[in-house]
C-alpha cells in the first residue's frame, strides 16, 4: 500500500510539474484555520457540574494547493477536548480529509476525499457542517465527465468517513472490505440541444442516480437471528423545467429494503417525492413546496445512531430562523418515520412612494410550514418496535395522513427603512411544535403551543458607526413557558463589534442566559471573546439536529484565510 501511495505521489507531481511548465501556469496555496475554545466553569443554577477539563476546542485547519490542471488539499483536525454536545467518538485528531484531483478538458478526476450531491440529496449527499459535528466524505475516488454540452456524469466510490475511523489497520481507509458505498449520476440538460428551446427561453433538465452500499452481514452480531442484506440500493429521478419567472422541480427516490437501527430492523423499502413551484420576478416571490418521505435513513453502518454515518440527507421544509427564540425550538426531519410535509412562502416589495412602500420601500414576507405524519397500518397491530423486527413493519397508504401533527410555523415579517439612519424588521410567528415527536419528551404536554414577537432596529448614524437592538418575547403554556430576549450590538468602524444579550425565561426556570463579547475584523483575520451562558437545547441546520448542553465560561473564537 505504502509503494501504491508513492507511485501514484510521484505521478501526479511530475504530471502537475509538466503542465505548470507548459502552460507556466501559476501555482497558488490557500488555506483557513479556525479555532472555537470553551473556558468552561461551573454553574448550579443551569445545571452544569464541575469539568473535568478546563479547556475545550475544536481546531480545524484547511490548506489547497492549485494549479489550472491539478488541486490538492488536506484539513487537519484537533478535537481531543471537542467543545459541549459533540458525540464522545466525535474526539481525536487527524487528517481525515485530503485529495488530489486532476482536470483535463472535459474530465476530471479525484483522488481522497470526497463531498457530492446527487440531486437534493434523496439518496446521497457528502457535505461537512461543523456546528452540528457532521463530515461524511467519502474516501475513494470520483470521475467526472461532460463529454457533449448537455451531458454532466460523475462516478464515484469509498469508504465512508464515521468520525476518525480511517487508520492502519484499514489501509487509511481504503480498505472496502468492511463496507464501502458508490454510485453513479447523469444530469441531460434538453435545451442545450433544441435551439428553439433557448430561444423561447425553456430550459429542462433531467437526472438520474443510482447508490449502492455495501455491509457484510457479520458486522451486525446483535441481529444474528435475520437475514441482513449485504449490498442495499437506491434510486433517484428527477426534473427541473423553466420558464421566464418560472421553475417547477420534481424528483422521486426509492430505497429498497434496508434493516436498520433506525427503522426497528424492518424489510419495507423507503421512498421519497418531492414537488416545488417557483415564481419570481422583480418585487414580488413565491414559493410552494411538497414532500412525502417514508422510511429514508440511509447509512453505511445499518446499526449506528446519532448524525453518523448518514449516506443521504433529508431537506426540512421549515424555515431556518436566525432569531433566539422563533428557533427556541426547533424541528427535526423525521428521517425514518416518514412525514407529509409543506411548505409555502410570499413575499412582495411595496415600491417607493407608494402609500405601503412610504418614502424608501417596504418588505413582506409570509412564510408557512406544516408536517404531518404518515398513516400506518402495522403488522402486529400497535407499532412495538422489537415485534416488528424482520417483518415489513406496517402497510401505508401513499395519500394518507396519520394521527399526529408534528410542526406548523407560520410567520410574516416586514421590512421598512424609516429614514437614511432608521430601519426596523418586525416578526409575528405562531408555532406548533410536537416535542414528544421531535426530542422524544413532553414537559406540560406533548404539544408546544407558541407566539412569538421580534422587534429588530438598526441605526447607523455614520458609515463608521452602526447601532442594532433586538426585542423578543414568547409567549406559550407547555414547556418552559414563557421567554423574552433583549440584545444589543455596536459596530464601530466595520471592524470592532460589542454586544450583550439575554434570554430571560419568565415562568419555570426565572433563569438568566446572559451573554457579552467583541469582536474584531483585520483583513481575513477574525477574533471574537465572550462570556455567558448557553442554554440546553437543540442546534439545527437543514433538519438535522445536535442537542447542545447548558454551559457557562469563556468562549475564544479566532478565524483566517490566507
Amino acid at each position: 500500500m505504502k509503494k501504491i501511495g508513492l507511485l501514484l505521489t510521484l505521478a501526479l507531481i511530475s504530471t502537475w510539474g509538466g503542465y505548470a511548465q507548459e502552460e507556466q501556469a501559476p501555482i497558488t496555496l490557500s488555506g483557513a484555520l479556525q479555532t472555537d475554545m470553551l473556558f468552561p466553569e461551573e454553574d448550579k443554577a443551569i445545571g452544569t457540574g464541575t469539568y473535568q477539563d478546563r479547556f475545550l476546542s475544536n481546531t480545524y485547519l484547511d490548506l489547497n494547493l492549485n494549479s489550472k490542471y491539478v488541486t490538492a488539499g488536506a484539513r487537519l483536525e484537533l478535537l481531543q477536548k471537542p467543545l459541549p454536545g459533540f458525540e464522545s467518538d466525535f474526539a481525536g485528531a487527524g487528517l481525515p480529509y485530503l485529495f488530489v484531483a486532476g482536470r483535463y478538458k472535459w474530465a476530471e478526476l479525484t483522488v481522497g476525499d470526497i463531498y457530492d450531491q446527487f440531486g437534493s440529496g434523496f439518496i446521497l449527499r457528502f457535505y461537512e457542517e461543523r456546528s452540528l459535528g457532521v463530515s461524511n466524505s467519502l474516501r475513494g475516488g470520483r470521475l467526472v465527465l461532460t463529454p457533449y454540452k448537455g451531458i454532466r456524469f460523475k462516478a464515484l466510490g469509498g469508504k465512508q468517513r464515521v468520525y476518525f475511523n480511517y487508520n492502519l489497520q484499514n489501509k487509511l481507509g481504503f480498505d472496502y472490505s468492511s463496507g464501502a458505498v458508490w454510485g453513479a449520476d447523469l444530469e441531460l440538460g434538453i435545451n442545450e440541444w433544441i435551439p428553439k428551446m433557448q430561444e423561447n427561453n425553456w430550459y429542462l433538465t433531467l437526472g438520474g442516480s443510482f447508490v449502492s452500499k455495501y455491509q457484510p452481514a457479520e458486522a451486525s452480531p446483535n441481529n444474528y437471528i435475520l437475514n441482513l442484506p449485504q449490498n442495499v440500493a437506491a434510486t433517484d429521478v428527477r426534473a427541473r423545467l423553466q420558464k421566464d419567472n418560472w421553475n417547477f422541480l420534481v424528483e422521486y427516490a426509492y430505497k429498497f429494503n434496508d434493516p436498520s437501527q433506525d427503522n426497528g430492523y424492518i424489510y419495507r423499502p423507503g421512498q421519497a417525492l418531492m414537488l416545488s413551484a417557483v415564481y419570481s420576478k422583480r418585487g414580488m416571490s413565491a414559493i410552494l413546496q411538497i414532500k412525502r418521505s417514508e422510511n429514508m435513513s440511509y447509512r453505511s453502518d445499518r446499526d449506528r445512531e446519532g448524525a453518523a454515518a448518514f449516506i443521504n440527507h433529508m431537506p426540512a421544509f421549515s424555515m431556518t430562523h436566525t432569531y433566539a427564540l422563533p428557533a427556541l425550538y426547533p424541528y427535526a426531519t423525521q428521517i425514518a418515520d416518514g412525514e407529509w410535509a409543506f411548505q409555502g412562502e410570499f413575499a412582495y416589495n411595496f415600491k417607493r412612494k407608494t402609500p405601503m412602500g412610504g418614502k424608501y420601500g417596504t418588505t413582506l414576507k409570509l412564510n408557512a410550514t406544516y408536517i404531518h405524519s404518515l398513516k400506518k397500518e402495522y403488522i402486529d397491530g400497535f407499532g412495538d418496535k422489537e415485534l416488528l423486527e424482520g417483518t415489513e413493519g406496517y402497510k401505508s397508504p401513499f395519500f394518507g395522513f396519520g394521527d399526529e401533527t408534528y410542526y406548523t410555523d407560520v410567520n410574516l415579517t416586514l421590512d421598512k427603512k424609516i429614514t437614511k439612519q432608521w430601519s426596523l424588521t418586525a416578526m409575528y410567528m405562531y408555532q406548533l411544535y410536537n416535542q414528544k415527536v421531535v426530542e422524544g419528551h413532553g414537559i406540560n404536554g406533548d404539544i408546544v403551543h407558541s407566539h412569538i414577537l421580534v422587534a429588530d432596529v438598526k441605526y447607523a448614524p455614520t458609515r463608521n458607526v452602526s447601532m442594532r437592538a433586538e426585542l423578543q418575547y414568547l409567549h406559550t403554556k407547555q414547556a418552559e413557558g414563557q421567554w423574552v430576549y433583549g440584545l444589543y450590538e455596536l459596530s464601530l468602524f466595520r471592524s470592532l463589534m460589542l454586544y450583550v444579550s439575554d434570554m430571560y425565561n419568565i415562568d419555570a426556570t426565572k433563569t438568566h442566559y446572559y451573554s457579552g463579547g467583541v469582536s474584531y475584523n483585520w483583513r481575513s483575520h477574525r477574533l471574537q471573546v465572550a462570556y455567558g451562558r448557553t442554554r440546553a437545547g437543540y442546534n439545527c441546520s437543514g433538519g438535522v439536529c445536535r442537542y447542545v448542553p447548558a454551559s457557562r465560561g469563556v468562549t475564544l473564537s479566532y478565524n483566517v484565510i490566507f
